[in-house]
């Protein structure tokens, strides 16, 4: 055992376990980075789906990597997935599949990090993998859940879950949802999972299996901040010990912290073609790393930008190997565009969002890209589609006030013409409307830094979080000696 082994070997251990999604991996590496800074060793752990992905783009060590007062490693295990080349990836019957061979993979693996020097004093998991908490019961170790949506759209599952308020039925599909603490939301405004229309009910399933298991949680971290969403963290305080930590991506004394990724696709340079452009002149455009829109969607969109005339960063993601469409241009786009325009595979969104030239963010609003444009002080333009995205858009636009609505999901089944996309790309960027999200957004942008800076509420929030757990490790190391 190295040095750095034998020193990280001294410190109290948390186990992070995710969901082999990047939405998922990303916000678990923030927290770890949070906490190592803190001085605890931190091991981010994932099935081998993602981490093969994740290898193959970052340098990822299973040794302590020093960060701040403590230590990241990475340790990836091999969930015994086969993939059936023949046919697509069945999220679903992945789901299913590890959870069986997790119940029976991760107790070892968390036995190995005991028998290796580093015994595991708190498992953190997230959505979707419910069982890691039974694990965790089982063993004896303290567990937390990191929550990766908004607790606006924690709530709407919550009521759902227990039916304590009326949600869209097979029979009456557009009541409007009331949920004490939050604004009434429209039928295609609550998380898409929920209502009754929709394609993907496996993911409903997958995120109601996990209030089944909340209760064994000490408590329930969100990455959110008190002053963003004051009423509806206050209320579900009532039923759960949350501790709102985030915006974890702003790590205010580690800025320089990106030399730790699990990103699964490197970023392309894109930042030199920003510096060239004037301030609040760029359109940034990124629908996240599931998100897929068809050829039609993204023909209409390319002809908005070019009869707008505004400048534009643009995420076309390359397709995977169960991608059956690969997107096109419309023909002479990028000739027409010239030098307003650039295209890149992927981009270093948190640089991005912050560039001064940016003036918007035309996005899908997904939670992490919520957060991040929240605390960057960028507008956006919203393009949910399904999930939480449609109720992180009705709060982006009509609650935090930073936004212009483009589109209303998927369920709305429709297509947002050229005109329309024009519209909204000049409201967002110049006029009175550009001048007033701007203003909102950049309020924002400070009560978000300030929730993070030290003695700030997320900042006390992961502290107490920290000292819970040394007390937790310290009591039942104490027992068990007396025994």
């Amino acid at each position: 055992m190295g040095s750095e082994s034998l020193a990280a070997s001294s410190l109290f251990h948390v186990f992070l376990v995710s969901f082999p999604g990047q939405g998922h991996v990303n916000p678990l590496l923030r927290i770890g980075k949070r906490l190592a800074a803190k001085g605890l060793l931190v091991t981010l752990s994932a099935p081998d789906i993602i981490g093969k992905e994740i290898r193959r783009s970052n340098t990822i060590s299973q040794h302590p990597t020093p960060f701040g007062d403590g230590f990241i490693r990475f340790e990836f295990f091999d969930e015994e997935w086969v993939q059936d080349e023949n046919k697509p990836f069945d999220v679903g019957e992945y789901t299913i599949h590890l959870e069986v061979s997790g119940r029976k993979i991760l107790p070892l693996v968390i036995k190995k990090q005991e028998e290796q020097g580093f015994p595991v004093a708190c498992i953190i998991s997230n959505p979707f993998i419910p069982w890691v908490t039974d694990v965790a019961e089982s063993l004896h170790i303290p567990t937390s859940i990191l929550w990766v949506q908004s607790c606006a759209s924690f709530a709407s599952y919550y009521h759902y879950c227990h039916g304590l308020v009326p949600f869209p039925t097979q029979e009456k599909p557009e009541i409007d949802v009331q949920i004490p603490s939050m604004p009434l939301l429209k039928h295609d405004e609550i998380p898409s999972f929920l209502h009754p229309s929709t394609p993907y009910p496996f993911f409903r399933e997958a995120i109601l299996g996990q209030f089944k298991s909340l209760s064994k949680n000490f408590c329930i971290l969100m990455d959110t901040f008190q002053e963003l969403e004051n009423e509806v963290i206050n209320y579900m305080s009532n039923f759960y010990p949350i501790k709102p930590i985030g915006p974890l991506f702003k790590n205010p004394k580690h800025s320089s912290s990106s030399n730790v990724s699990v990103d699964i696709l490197k970023a392309d340079d894109c930042i030199g073609w920003l510096d060239s452009k004037p301030i609040s002149s760029v359109v940034y455009i990124s629908f996240g790393s599931i998100v897929t829109l068809n050829q039609e969607q993204i023909t209409e969109i390319a002809h908005g930008l070019l009869d707008s005339g505004v400048s534009f960063l643009w995420v076309i993601r390359p397709p995977t190997k169960d991608s059956s469409q690969q997107t096109v241009l419309p023909d002479g786009f990028l000739e027409k565009a010239g030098e307003k325009g650039k295209i890149v595979q992927w981009s270093p969104q948190e640089k991005v969002l912050a560039h001064p030239s940016v003036a918007c963010f035309l996005t899908h609003c997904g939670w992490n890209s919520t957060l991040e444009t929240i605390a960057s002080g960028t507008p956006v333009l919203a393009f949910p589609q399904w999930g939480d995205q449609v109720t992180d858009a009705k709060y982006l636009v009509d609650e935090f006030k930073i936004g212009v609505r483009m589109c209303r999901g998927e369920a709305d089944n429709k297509i947002i013409p050229r005109e329309q996309v024009e519209k909204c790309l000049r409201e967002a960027t110049s006029g009175p409307k550009a001048a007033e999200i701007r203003e909102n957004a950049l309020k924002w942008k400070k009560l978000a830094a300030d929730a993070v800076a030290e003695g700030g509420s997320s900042d006390r929030n992961m502290q107490e979080f920290v000292d819970e757990i040394k007390r937790r490790c310290t009591t039942k190391l104490q027992d068990e000696s007396s025994l």
